[in-house]
């Protein structure tokens, strides 16, 4: 197989594109490195087709190994036929492969073996040809020391061969394979109907497998899984078994030999095939379900990360509790850390008065203007005593909701308390939360992505595929923005490419010992990072305020000489750089002949010389600064205030398969059903929405006493 044209042909892209970054990912460069600074190479292919062409060329090399296995196998057997060889090689899926080797893969011992060993084989044969004398071969084999003691037991034996070299038939399993894909009927039941469950819906449920909705798929298997659902697959019986006898029978007037192979054909169907087959679709369709649901995930994260920062604001974080009291902690606009206190406006020691004296207290030594609160347990009371607060102190307070999932996974973790080694857990997370209001990506990388609650049906997820997914999220959205080498924690610098966990930490000791970073070439005197490396994070890495103007932009170093020339051939100096940038820059240039021409006096390419001059106009750029910002609220809103009808602003929470989760300000998320997203059909609203989207809804509904609320963002 030529894996190049393979992967050319499957995602429409040239053949020397993907000759181009499978030689550069044999070289050893990594995806984020490929897609910023080597765009000429392949043609400005994005992060995400160069993770898709990583991927599909991965499963294609493994594919390639199997066959060798395969074909190593069949050659010790002495069964590898030129004609066999020939399919095996030109296979092009895993399930095709293991049909062609299904016949000759080492099994249990089954009733067709056992039959074998009797000495039916040639019985089976004969039939399968439909000679008129079988009964006279049967009548012969009969042997009672083998317990065929009459024709019918040799005859039942000779149909189980003939029904487990139906079954092996690769045509015959493809056959019966794309008749159960296409029109297979997934049919539920509930075990105990009588019984209430969250899978009710489900009781007396059919639907075709390939309409399936994944969301659906990942219900059905956890309620099977969990014994509350008995899930079947139906096909069109009659029709398949009539395709399958046209397979074998060959001479319909010879009844004889017809009826015994219209037995078992229909015995290797039920018995062997459709089980089989059934089994092999299912796991297809929650293998597909799964995929679906971990690029869902992975996409929210991504959202998430790259929300707006709120940078240059000292923040309070709340992490609220009942008994324990509420931990705060004040970071400054650099998220180093003030002061922690601990008050207890809530029940049961409702000490409001004590906790407002705290606050005013803080508020005023330290010029907070923004607390982040946690939506954990007591939130809902925690926001009604900071907004009674906010009124009654006349400061000039907002407060944001935050998510606090991952929280107390981070501040129990070794990375928590390395940071704080003296605090104590609940005052870590208190410090999370403010930081992840001042920059979302620095403080999430430090947690475990799947722990961040941004997906559906997690737990039913394949945990080591959505942890690559999920660790590709992280790296792209890092790379993306950029680190400041001289301030990002190791947890941050891991993520940078070609970088890791150990030499993260390498770095950050570095700057401990030696000060910070004057030059980017500076990182070669940290201890395990050579050239190689090198070339991979520089571009990465921003030093602000250093030796060298272009450090803190995101030309690569190999590009710093090009870029000098460039200002140069402008009329500008590394300077203009250190104020500001060059704004308009990119209008002293056309699109044409005059940057093909730059580019070519400058020895470089027209992708590298727009991401130049890209960088030269604003260095250092945050894409994030085009995200919505947050919504900051300094008043309250209960879910007694909501009334059907009312229109509302709020923050898209999460995005799944059937809908929305919105954030209206109620601490409680509202869920606008996939059929509530528009006035028009919506089959995918990850199409449409992403986290941390400010959109208007309307409300529908309001149930309390089940906590939740309904949305709409029809007719508005």
């Amino acid at each position: 197989m030529k894996i190049a044209e393979v992967i050319s042909r499957e995602l429409g892209i040239e053949a020397w594109q993907t000759a181009a970054v499978l030689r550069l990912l044999e070289e050893g460069n990594t995806i984020p490195f490929i897609a910023r600074y080597r765009k000429e190479a392949h043609g400005n292919l994005s992060d995400g087709v160069l993770r898709e062409l990583k991927e599909r060329a991965d499963y294609l090399q493994k594919l390639e190994e199997r066959k060798e296995t395969v074909l190593a196998s069949l050659r010790d057997q002495g069964k590898l036929a030129e004609h066999l060889e020939k399919q095996i090689r030109e296979a092009m899926t895993a399930s095709a492969l293991e049909d062609l080797y299904r016949p000759f893969k080492p099994k249990k011992k089954t009733r067709g073996m056992a039959s074998r060993e009797k000495g039916l084989l040639p019985l089976a044969r004969a039939i399968l040809r439909q000679e008129e004398d079988f009964l006279d071969l049967a009548e012969k084999l009969r042997d009672p020391k083998k317990e065929l003691p009459d024709t019918e037991a040799v005859l039942a034996g000779a149909k189980d061969i003939i029904a487990e070299e139906l079954s092996d038939r690769p045509a015959v399993r493809r056959l019966v394979r794309n008749r159960l894909r296409a029109e297979g009927v997934l049919t539920v039941k509930g075990k105990d109907p009588e019984k209430q469950s969250v899978y009710e819906g489900y009781y007396d449920f059919r639907q075709k497998l390939r309409e399936l909705p994944g969301h659906r798929v990942l219900a059905i298997d956890r309620g099977e899984k969990e014994g509350c659902l008995r899930v079947s697959l139906q096909g069109p019986e009659a029709e398949i078994l009539r395709d399958l006898e046209k397979q074998v029978i060959s001479h319909p007037e010879r009844k004889g030999s017809a009826a015994l192979l219209r037995e078992a054909v229909e015995d290797g169907y039920r018995r062997l095939l459709e089980p089989s087959v059934e089994n092999e679709l299912r796991r297809e369709a929650t293998a597909a379900a799964q995929e679906r649901a971990i690029r869902v995930f992975g996409e929210n994260l991504r959202h998430l990360l790259m929300q707006q920062p709120l940078p240059g604001r000292v923040v309070l974080g709340w992490d609220p509790a009942f008994r324990t009291g509420c931990k705060l902690a004040v970071v400054d606009e650099t998220g180093g850390l003030l002061d922690t206190r601990v008050i207890y406006p809530l029940a049961p020691r409702n000490e409001r008065k004590e906790a407002k004296a705290v606050l005013r207290e803080l508020v005023k030594t330290y010029g907070i203007t923004l607390v982040s609160l946690g939506n954990g347990t007591a939130s809902r009371e925690s926001e009604q005593f900071l907004t009674e607060f906010i009124q009654e102190s006349g400061l000039p307070l907002e407060y944001a909701i935050v998510s606090e999932a991952g929280a107390s996974v981070y501040s129990a973790g070794v990375l928590a308390a390395r940071e704080f080694p003296e605090l104590d857990p609940g005052f870590r997370s208190a410090a999370s939360i403010a930081r992840r209001l001042q920059d979302p990506l620095a403080e999430l990388v430090k947690i475990d992505p799947s722990a961040i609650g941004v997906g559906q049906y997690q737990h039913d997820l394949n945990e080591k595929r959505l942890q690559e997914v999920l660790g590709q999220v992280v790296e792209d959205c890092v790379n993306q923005v950029g680190v400041d080498l001289n301030t990002a924690s190791s947890a941050l610098l891991e993520h940078v490419a070609g970088i890791g966990q150990r030499l993260a930490e390498r770095i950050v000791d570095y700057r401990r010992e030696q000060g910070p970073f004057r030059r980017r070439q500076d990182l070669l005197s940290v201890e395990g990072l050579g050239p190689k490396t090198y070339r991979q994070c520089a571009g990465f890495l921003r030093i602000r305020e250093g030796a060298e103007p272009l450090d803190g932009t995101g030309v690569h170093p190999e590009s710093y000489g090009a870029a000098r020339k460039l200002l140069s051939i402008l009329g500008y100096s590394e300077g203009d750089l250190s104020r500001g940038g060059i704004p308009g820059i990119f209008g002293k240039l056309t699109e044409g002949k005059e940057m093909e021409g730059l580019a070519e006096a400058l020895s470089i390419g027209i992708y590298t010389l727009s991401d130049i001059l890209s960088e030269l106009e604003r260095p250092g750029r945050d894409p994030r600064s085009e995200a919505p910002a947050p919504i900051l609220r300094s008043d309250i809103l209960s879910m007694e205030d909501l009334k059907p009808g009312l229109q509302l602003k709020g923050t898209v929470r999460n995005v799944v398969d059937f809908g929305i989760f919105v954030d209206i300000g109620v601490h409680q998320d509202g869920l606008v059903h996939i059929s509530e997203l528009s006035d028009r059909f919506v089959k995918d609203p990850a199409k449409l929405f992403q986290v941390g989207d400010v959109v208007s809804v309307r409300v529908l509904s309001v149930d309390p006493a089940r906590k939740r609320i309904s949305l709409s963002m029809r007719n508005l």
